[in-house]
């Protein structure tokens, strides 16, 4: 086992990590100055070296610095009794593993540098850790790989329509990836040659959505100096995606109605009519059906968007994609950043399965942005996450479950259940409990959709066919 170096001017401080190290079966190695560590490492190197910022001689950072030239895959942990925002930023520009502030606690510096050894020994890859050293991939991949059955009908979906003129609705929560759906629309359709614009309804005030959409004539309106084309023109020949259509005023919802059923429509200002030929997918994050009952959404423009409506299951409900996507945005963050890719070990990824993503595909990006800058070593643990990801042991809109009802006791019970059935020589345990599951997550959904198979289908993410083919197979179909 190669042996932690302490580099330190205090005799003290060596002393006190010494004993702490020796008690937890590290070897040490103690220097009083740089300049002996690095002739010392003519000769070897340590598992992990810990020194002290300001020294006689060269300081702490710049032994860091010389050590990262020789040897980038050292972990290097600094230490100062002066912490201040420039060492620390210091530091961890220099490569640092992590830094620690004077005075510290003895167990958790020594928590620290068994972290650090650790993550040494498993970057040559180690069991059961997710890795993210995926080649470079463009950001469709996201919308291009899935093991998840929900997903997989909007794959087939979009190959169904692509080769179409037909309007789309997509519908799902915000950060599902909506816009990707409707690029993989254009991009595998008739119209991949012609232009791909959007425009979202609730980002844009709406004194000037309409001048956006439509364009405008010069001296339309102060300010008008110019003849400017808008969206529907940028669009001829190609796809308009309408993101956030529930949003769109009343007023504009009749112009829009008027323009998808005549294909023309005026200027703001302008006397003569512009055709134009462009392909509708909208989008929404809001129940356009409530709208409409509340009179915030024009019904025959409703009818007019939900020719298909293709809805995109949450993050929550594709948790089987999570492993992947995490991989991706990981390798992805780091190429960004010029670093090193993250790797997620084991309870890391646990607890990110247990998590229930309210932001979506586009939380977890986020959170994968958030561990390549702030996450401690090569390896995330689980430590190593936000907090609420750390707490998270239920989905938030689930009702309060006691103990027999938790995720954990239902896994448990599965577990004695199987090895009850094995133990007493069974045959077929797995159709027999595939039977039993199926048929209480079937009953469950037609429950909670009150019957309507359709509605059943698309919350557990299978098709219409699969449905009633289970239903008949499991003798569900009377009920």
């Amino acid at each position: 086992m190669k042996p932690v170096w302490i580099v330190d001017d205090d005799q003290a401080i060596r002393w006190v990590l010494e004993k702490a190290l020796g008690r937890a079966g590290l070897p040490t190695r103690s220097f009083g100055q740089a300049a002996e560590v690095l002739q010392a490492l003519e000769t070897g190197t340590p598992a992990v070296l810990v020194s002290d910022i300001r020294m006689p001689g060269a300081s702490g950072l710049d032994l860091l610095r010389q050590i990262k030239q020789q040897h980038p895959a050292l972990p290097v942990i600094v230490m100062t009794a002066f912490a201040d925002l420039d060492s620390t930023v210091s530091a961890f520009q220099g490569g640092a593993f992590d830094y620690l502030a004077k005075p510290f606690d003895v167990n958790e510096a020594v928590a620290l540098i068994q972290r650090a050894a650790q993550d040494v020994a498993g970057a040559a890859d180690p069991a059961g850790t997710v890795h993210a050293e995926a080649p470079a991939a463009p950001e469709r991949w996201v919308m291009t790989q899935s093991s998840s059955p929900a997903m997989q009908e909007v794959f087939r979906a979009i190959g169904r329509l692509a080769q179409s003129k037909v309007t789309v609705l997509i519908t799902g929560e915000s950060g599902t990836g909506k816009e990707l759906v409707a690029r993989a629309l254009h991009g595998h359709g008739l119209r991949a040659g012609g232009p791909f614009v959007a425009l979202n309804a609730a980002a844009i005030p709406r004194d000037l959505l309409e001048a956006e959409l439509f364009g405008h004539e010069r001296g339309a309106f102060t300010g008008a100096n110019t003849l400017r084309r808008g969206r529907f023109e940028e669009a001829h020949g190609g796809t308009l995606f309408l993101d956030e259509i529930g949003d769109m005023p009343l007023e504009l919802q009749t112009r829009l109605l008027r323009v998808l059923a005549e294909g023309s429509f005026y200027r703001v200002g302008g006397a003569q009519p512009v055709r134009v030929d462009v392909r509708i997918v909208a989008a929404t994050h809001q129940p356009l059906e409530q709208r409409v009952e509340q009179g915030l959404f024009r019904e025959d423009l409703f009818h007019r968007l939900n020719v298909i409506r293709l809805r995109l299951p949450p993050l929550r409900e594709r948790i089987e994609d999570i492993p992947a996507l995490a991989h991706h945005f990981l390798a992805a963050s780091a190429r960004a950043l010029g670093v090193p890719a993250k790797r997620l070990a084991p309870d890391a990824l646990a607890a990110l399965l247990r998590f229930d993503f309210p932001g979506n595909v586009r939380q977890l990006e986020n959170f994968c942005h958030w561990l390549t800058v702030m996450a401690v070593g090569q390896t995330v643990s689980r430590e190593d996450l936000p907090p609420e990801i750390r707490s998270a042991t239920r989905s938030p809109d689930m009702p309060e479950a006691g103990p027999a009802e938790s995720v954990a006791d239902w896994q448990d019970a599965l577990l004695r259940d199987a090895q009850s059935r094995l133990a007493r020589g069974e045959p077929a345990v797995m159709a027999t409990l595939t039977r039993q599951f199926e048929r209480v997550l079937l009953r469950t959904a037609l429950d909670a959709c009150r019957g309507r198979r359709v509605e059943a289908a698309a919350r557990l993410g299978i098709g219409r066919n699969t449905i009633t083919r289970k239903l008949r197979d499991l003798g569900l179909e009377d009920e």
